[in-house]
């Protein structure tokens, strides 16, 4: 209970101090330090698997919800208590479809492009700060590690509208590719403002530096509401969803994909929403900091708030046309960035 109590309150390191405690009764038993080290990467691998899966499936509910919210409708309401095993029968659903192979697709790329959109997603959870000493991997270059594994995706998303082997999908994924380039560089620019008023780039040093509630979505609000612009259209969700248009592309880069291929698509999608309001939340937010409530709980509370205002924004806007898309990032969002990096650098060398 004690264990439980520190992992929920964080006084000190628990994951460390857990680890010290499994080592001295690995090392009493006289077995081998690495097969400890082994167990342990296992464990926390599949800890994040969990929190991946039951996250996904919950916020797939909530969307659908908070969608049917503000259109007056009911959403899902048969399977299940107010219909919270929706998500679940469809995944039921999806995992016994039929897996087809379209016969022109190149077998390859269509085959490793659902797992290279949803490797670098769920290898993200592995810096996220849940709470203090319960981060898997505390990186020196934690934000940096963010945005590098993030932007491999675009790979797996040009692999899957090359490998179909359909016009619908290569414009899908040639769309995604020239619209994710051109949203990291305003999202670059706006964790550089961050950085350099935290010295540091690793989360942990990141949060703490909002210790106290000196939250940096205050003197950052400009870059906190750059940052869920291009968060957004990084993860191409409406009114940015140009790679998937329904109206011009029927579904995008993943038209001919079917069964457990399309369920990566899907689960990465809402990985990546959950993920970027993960990191707003600990960029601007103050992360896990707050009171009374254990740490790990004002974590979920903070990056639900900025999950409810993208959705918000989804279910609000209407698809922008693909040069206006381009065009707002390089003559808008670019040059606000800048600015905003610009003047903070400014601040911080004469305070």
């Amino acid at each position: 209970m004690e264990l439980i109590k520190e992992l929920l309150y964080n006084s000190g390191k628990p994951l460390g101090e857990l680890y010290t405690w499994a080592h001295g009764i690995w090392a009493g038993w006289g077995a081998p330090p690495f097969l400890l080290d082994l167990i342990f990467q296992i464990v926390i691998g599949v800890a994040v698997a969990a929190v991946v899966v039951l996250n996904a499936l919950w916020i797939i509910y909530y969307d659908r919800k908070l969608s049917a919210l503000m259109q007056i409708r009911k959403g899902p309401n048969r399977v299940g208590p107010l219909g919270l095993l929706q998500t679940i029968a469809d995944t039921v659903k999806l995992m016994i479809k039929e897996d087809i192979n379209p016969k022109a697709v190149d077998i390859f790329s269509f085959w490793i492009a659902p797992l290279i959109i949803f490797i670098p997603t769920f290898a993200v959870f592995l810096v996220l700060p849940f709470g203090k000493g319960l981060i898997p991997a505390d990186l020196n270059i934690g934000i940096l590690y963010v945005v590098a594994i993030t932007g491999l995706t675009v790979i797996g998303i040009l692999a899957a509208g090359w490998g179909s082997n359909n016009k619908y999908s290569l414009i899908g994924g040639l769309r995604s590719a020239a619209q994710i380039v051109s949203y990291e560089i305003p999202m670059m620019l706006v964790i550089l403002s961050i950085v350099l008023m935290t010295g540091s780039m690793k989360m942990s040093d990141i949060v703490a530096a909002q210790s106290h509630y000196k939250w940096f979505v205050i003197p950052q609000i400009i870059g906190f509401i750059v940052f869920l612009i291009v968060g957004n259209a990084e993860i191409n969700r409406a009114p940015f969803d140009l790679p998937e248009a329904e109206s011009e592309l029927v579904a995008g880069f993943n038209t001919e994909y079917s069964a457990m291929k399309f369920a990566f698509f899907y689960l990465a999608e809402y990985t990546n929403l959950f993920l970027t309001s993960a990191i707003a939340a600990t960029l601007f937010l103050g992360g896990w900091e707050g009171p009374l409530l254990p740490p790990i709980v004002w974590f979920f509370i903070k990056t639900y708030f900025v999950v409810t205002i993208l959705m918000w924004i989804r279910w609000t806007f209407p698809r922008i046309r693909v040069d206006h898309l381009m065009e707002f990032s390089w003559k808008y969002m670019l040059p606000i960035a800048l600015l905003n990096l610009v003047i903070t650098a400014i601040v911080i060398k004469l305070v």
